[in-house]
């Protein structure tokens, strides 16, 4: 009786307070920064209410930012107040929508902070569904094997414990491997074949890939991107393959308008063929029947709905763990993150649960090109550091010289890179390699006015991004030997006259220019970033899920970065994308296949 009392107060104090305000009544704009650039915010009051919320302008990431300005307006309207819990993963819209929301409630007189949220009560109860295939994680491979699924003619259920399904396939750099693909040999690459993928992998991998495993890739991925194409709709890019310096042959297509687009044009599929998708709903555990055969899962949504999904076949696609410090180990635990929050491991807690086989779980795949956003979490600058460099960009280390080739790569960057003495480069640029760089840094989620900020920070804060007139300058704010540095770019400006990089032999068609002797120059920090990680859960040909003993769990599949053991300790340019489609498709007609029996 206490108890309900006291939750009776509390909840009469947020009334209170609620009623207490007092709106000069009308309807007021605001603009905040976004992801991609502003968003505007339209909010009518009455004299004692918060009306109504509308988001008048965005340009945020579909399906990600998107979902937080579908969701936002409503829950504010409800709580009557900004103060409301923000969507997972979508953490710039969401501040950005709060500051403008905030700022029409000053407008109409009222100060934010006084506004404390009204308690939302959740629904509960309990739900049981029935299905053939449950499929948990809504990310490349979960919705690949949703869609497969669906087309073999299978009633499938998808479980996602985010607002939104896309995964890290949705943010990926939007590459993909086409080994074997019509496409492939219609963009003019004819000369490969899955024992040549094979042979790259295991070499970029150090040998550590599980043969099977990736012997399943490259004979599967080609008849993938066909599907893909033919018969589920994306669109790659058509042009001539590029030269990847991880692999033998050009087997890298391109999706049409990145991995954004790709991935929505995948959740417009799932919407329209029939599965049922659960959203911010989160699976905690694996049934299973007195005989060891899991059964189907358990899981709850954020209104507190309990479910118990009975299923044929159970595929676990839930990604990595790259965003759980407690199952990370060193080198990869004090790295920068900046992959999906949702990567957690939740499918391999589970797995393991019921005695499930792992490997690799010590490797993670470390980029060579990010910059610290927020303590511990980074984003990348590859594809803008692809603008330097193809003016007069070079990368050079806290002693100020060079120690690579630029156009090497990732991995052959990389390790260099971390034999530097903070473990760190730098990318030089002149104003023509700037603008190079700055054009596209939106490409992997760097605003302009991202970049703008930080250089107006001046390098007081991190990220490092800082200009200056002459090359003493702009060393002395980055902390990076000047002299050295200056006779750097004197030694690099005589390979290009030279038509020859005699020290790390950078490809002559990327010294297309002098560095300028005129200023402003421009320095940004390159520090070591991770999203995937490498290891993962052990399995048969078919996808089964194997024991410590060896032997299957059966009615459980795995697919995607769950999988461990197809990288080896190292990814390539976009294997890990063409890995998660691929494996999805694969997974779904085995299940299919089982489940017919």
């Amino acid at each position: 009786m206490k108890k309900t009392l006291i939750a009776f107060a509390v909840a009469a104090a947020f009334a209170s307070a609620a009623s207490a305000a007092s709106f000069k009544a009308g309807t007021y704009t605001a603009t905040a920064p976004g992801i991609h650039g502003d968003v505007t915010v339209e909010v009518t009051f009455t004299a004692d209410k918060l009306a109504d919320i509308k988001v008048t302008k965005q340009s945020e990431t579909v399906g990600i930012g998107s979902k937080a300005v579908e969701l936002l307006p409503g829950r504010m309207v409800a709580a009557q107040s900004p103060a409301v819990d923000g969507v997972t993963g979508a953490t710039i819209t969401t501040e950005a929508i709060r500051k403008a929301v905030s700022d029409c409630v000053k407008q109409a007189g009222v100060d934010p902070a006084n506004l404390v949220p009204l308690a939302v009560k959740k629904t509960g109860g309990q739900k049981t569904l029935e299905t053939d295939m449950v499929v948990v994680g809504g990310g490349g491979s979960g919705m690949s094997a949703t869609i497969r699924g669906r087309m073999n003619g299978m009633n499938v259920i998808l479980v996602e414990k985010m607002p939104y399904i896309g995964g890290a396939a949705a943010i990926s750099g939007g590459q993909v491997v086409a080994q074997g693909s019509k496409l492939q040999k219609a963009f003019g690459s004819t000369e490969d074949s899955p024992e040549s993928m094979i042979k790259d992998f295991m070499a970029n991998g150090h040998n550590l890939n599980d043969p099977a495993k990736i012997s399943l890739y490259a004979n599967n991925v080609g008849a993938t991107i066909d599907w893909l194409h033919e018969k589920v709709g994306v669109k790659f890019i058509p042009n001539d393959l590029p030269f990847l310096a991880e692999y033998s042959h050009r087997r890298a297509l391109e999706f049409e308008g990145g991995a954004k687009t790709m991935a929505q044009h995948l959740r417009e599929v799932i919407a329209g063929n029939g599965a049922q998708v659960l959203y911010s709903t989160r699976v905690e555990k694996l049934l299973q029947d007195k005989d060891g055969r899991v059964i189907g899962v358990e899981a709850t949504d954020d209104n507190g709905v309990k479910y118990t999904i009975k299923s044929k076949a159970t595929l676990l696609t839930t990604g990595g763990f790259g965003n759980n410090k407690d199952m990370l180990v060193e080198p990869i635990k004090s790295t920068l993150y900046y992959g999906p929050v949702s990567s957690t491991g939740d499918g391999h807690r589970m797995a393991m649960e019921l005695g499930a086989k792992t490997q690799l779980m010590q490797y993670g795949k470390r980029y060579p090109n990010g910059i610290e956003v927020a303590p511990g979490k980074a984003k990348s600058t590859i594809y803008a550091n692809v603008g330097a460099f193809d003016q007069a960009g070079i990368l050079v280390n806290i002693d100020g010289k060079r120690f690579v080739n630029e156009k090497a790569s990732n991995r052959h960057i990389l390790d260099p890179m971390l034999q530097n003495a903070n473990g760190q480069g730098y990318v030089f640029m002149d104003q023509k390699s700037w603008e190079g760089f700055y054009k596209r840094l939106p490409e992997t989620g760097v605003s302009h006015e991202d970049a703008d900020k930080y250089l107006a920070q001046d390098g007081k804060t991190a990220p490092l991004f800082v200009k200056g007139a002459t090359v003493e300058e702009v060393a002395a704010k980055a902390g990076i030997n000047a002299a050295a540095l200056k006779a750097t770019v004197a030694r690099y400006n005589g390979f290009v006259k030279a038509k020859k990089d005699a020290d790390f032999d950078r490809p002559v068609q990327y010294m297309k220019a002098e560095i300028s002797a005129e200023g402003p120059y421009y320095i940004v920090e390159q520090r070591p970033r991770f999203a995937t990680t490498m290891g993962g859960l052990c399995t048969n040909d078919k996808l089964n899920v194997i024991t410590k003993d060896g032997k299957l769990i059966p009615g459980l599949y795995a697919a995607g970065e769950l999988v461990g053991g197809v990288m080896g300790d190292d990814s390539p340019a976009g294997a890990n994308v063409g890995w998660a489609l691929t494996s999805g498709r694969v997974a779904a007609d085995a299940i299919k296949e089982a489940v017919a029996k």
